[in-house]
């Protein structure tokens, strides 16, 4: 869901940007970081950003998706590191790797970064797994939070492209492409979080502990210079989305 700036009018990203921006302000006052946090902080960034590389392909779609990640770095670093931390990643990619518009990266960062570390981790998953070690509880923890912050986030990019009204699309057709779509998506994420979250607390109870940040920089390097290489070259959900939805509105036309 990396919103390009032709999607976006100059007021809406303004006002995404103070909104981030104030999130961002916000966590980093809540936040009291560690040497061995901030260690963690890179680890954990560096191997979302991997992760982020790796797109695989939606059956019968003809789409792809990629993990967003929000859920997992706020279950090791918490709410605040790891909004902070999802708003170094979007941004690195916007300006060196102009993947996300500069006018939209306010709103990928809302979408990206608020609905998974504040609301998907908040009210879902530390709901469910309530600090303990079960697996049975991090598997459905795992899976609703993201999906649900997943979904919200589908959602707001419709919202945010409506509100613009720098495309043509029909926001009715956009919204039911988008959505399913990236429930689709949230699913396999889900999954994969939960696995990533098992492998790590059987390894080691304390997410502090320097084998973690091994771990997490071990898989950066599999995932970012190996797995990627295999990557699925379909569009991604949201390209999809919008490529559909352009097709409906002119029939519709």
């Amino acid at each position: 869901m990396h919103m390009e700036s032709t999607l976006i009018s100059t007021v809406v990203g303004s006002v995404f940007y103070v909104l981030s921006g104030g999130t961002l302000e916000y966590s980093v006052r809540k936040l009291k970081i560690k040497e061995n946090k901030l260690i963690l902080m890179g680890a954990s960034g560096a191997f979302i950003f991997a992760l982020q590389m790796l797109n695989f392909s939606i059956p019968y779609t003809g789409s792809s998706g990629h993990i967003g990640g929000g859920i997992l770095l706020a279950v090791l670093l918490g709410p605040y590191a790891g909004f902070l931390t999802m708003s170094l990643i979007l941004s690195v990619q916007c300006l060196f790797f102009n993947d996300g518009g500069l006018l939209a990266l306010g709103c990928n960062i809302f979408n990206l970064g608020f609905f998974p570390c504040f609301i998907g981790y908040e009210l879902i998953y530390k709901k469910i797994v309530k600090g303990k070690i079960d697996t049975k509880k991090i598997w459905i923890g795992s899976i609703l939070s993201v999906m649900v912050s997943l979904e919200l986030g589908a959602f707001f990019v419709a919202l945010e492209t409506f509100m613009s009204g720098n495309s043509e699309i029909l926001v009715k057709e956009f919204l039911m492409l988008m959505l399913p779509i990236h429930l689709a998506i949230g699913l396999v994420e889900g999954i994969v979080t939960a696995i990533i979250l098992r492998f790590i607390f059987i390894k080691n109870s304390d997410i502090m502990k320097k084998t973690t940040t091994a771990t997490l920089l071990l898989g950066c390097l599999l995932f970012g210079g190996i797995f990627s290489n295999f990557a699925s070259k379909l569009p991604d959900g949201l390209e999809w989305s919008i490529e559909k939805a352009k097709e409906k509105t002119i029939g519709i036309k």
